[in-house]
């Protein structure tokens, strides 16, 4: 069923599961279909991001951001998409650098991103044919980048609405608009095209990494950068994965291992605890134990470790006088047969 849409994209609507013994129904907003195990908590827990609006004058906004006050959802959701849409397509914008080149920002993730295919393609695993995954994609730029390699069709997942709707609007036209913080509750938007040359190949979903919601077996390339060490279940996370690529199908991941119980609990992390272990908990050695058939009592089933570059700096703007800068583990992974044929 469709509601609204704008020329060939399908901004509002309702997607119906055709099989007899199921019948679910997901809804599309904003272009993006929510398909999520549970819809009605998804938009629960995502109401503040759904409701958010972008068509109010710098003045309105400014009180409705002073009034909710640091720390509230609204200014949580415009943190992070200033950080993240200023990594993504900071270079673009005509009022950075201007003055002196030196302060134009350069992507990270795509950075990253590059750094991670380059590595694939030196171990013998490169990114197969399509379809490819950009899974945590926030505001979308590496999955535009992944769309530049071929003529394949790259879905972003990301379970975070405010972003999915920041890379869709790029997608339909070209043009980012976000609340770019000067330091406390200020902001100022910016508004500006960028080039997405390859916008026919790409789309971006909201689904859970966990719960990836794709055949077995379909899936021939997928990247996660800065995700494991943000999701509820990073183990699952690795298994879910595994389970959509196809046999020789490559994943390239990217972590700081910044462990956090406001995202996993302590229990589910990937080291980052526990120096009684044989690992001294340190989680690079655990993850690679998890991607080394036989290594671990829970290693992953299929996905076999290839090669990794350790401490790939990642540079996050939180204002106009304040960055933070991360070491990334980066790392390739190939998918294998295992030996019962999963």
């Amino acid at each position: 069923m469709t509601a609204k849409r704008e020329g060939e994209d399908i901004i509002e609507g309702v997607l119906q599961c055709p099989s007899p013994r199921c019948q679910r129904e997901f809804p599309i907003l904003d272009g993006i279909p929510l398909l999520v195990p549970d819809v009605r908590g998804y938009l629960a827990s995502q109401l503040q991001q759904l409701t958010l609006r972008d068509d109010l004058s710098p003045v309105i906004e400014g009180f409705l951001g002073e009034g909710s006050g640091p720390g509230s959802p609204l200014d949580v959701a415009r943190a992070h998409l200033s950080s993240y849409a200023f990594d993504h397509y900071g270079e673009w914008d005509p009022a950075v650098g201007a003055g002196d080149p030196r302060e134009a920002p350069v992507s990270s993730v795509s950075q990253t991103l590059a750094l991670g295919l380059a590595l694939a393609e030196s171990s013998g695993a490169p990114l197969g044919e399509g379809p490819l995954l950009d899974i945590g994609c926030a505001a979308g730029r590496a999955t535009f980048d992944l769309a530049r390699l071929g003529n394949d069709l790259v879905v972003g997942v990301d379970l975070g609405f405010h972003f999915l709707r920041l890379a869709s609007r790029v997608l339909r036209r070209g043009v980012v608009r976000y609340p770019r913080r000067q330091g406390g509750v200020l902001y100022d938007w910016r508004e500006f095209p960028v080039p997405t040359p390859a916008a026919g190949q790409v789309d971006f979903w909201a689904c859970d990494a966990v719960h990836l919601p794709f055949r077995a077996g379909t899936i021939g390339g997928a990247v996660a950068l800065n995700l494991l060490d943000c999701v509820y279940a990073p183990l699952d996370l690795l298994r879910s994965v595994t389970r959509v690529l196809r046999p020789g199908a490559t994943l390239v991941l990217a972590t700081p291992y910044d462990w956090t119980p406001a995202a996993t609990t302590i229990e589910a992390w990937i080291g980052g605890h526990s120096p009684r272990s044989p690992t001294g908990g340190a989680s690079k050695a655990v993850l690679r134990a998890l991607l080394t058939p036989g290594a671990h009592p829970a290693s992953v089933a299929g996905l076999e470790w290839m090669a990794d570059q350790d401490r790939v700096p990642w540079t996050v703007r939180l204002h106009d006088r304040s960055s933070v800068v991360y070491q990334l583990h980066l790392v390739v992974a190939a998918r294998r047969e295992t030996p019962n044929g999963g």
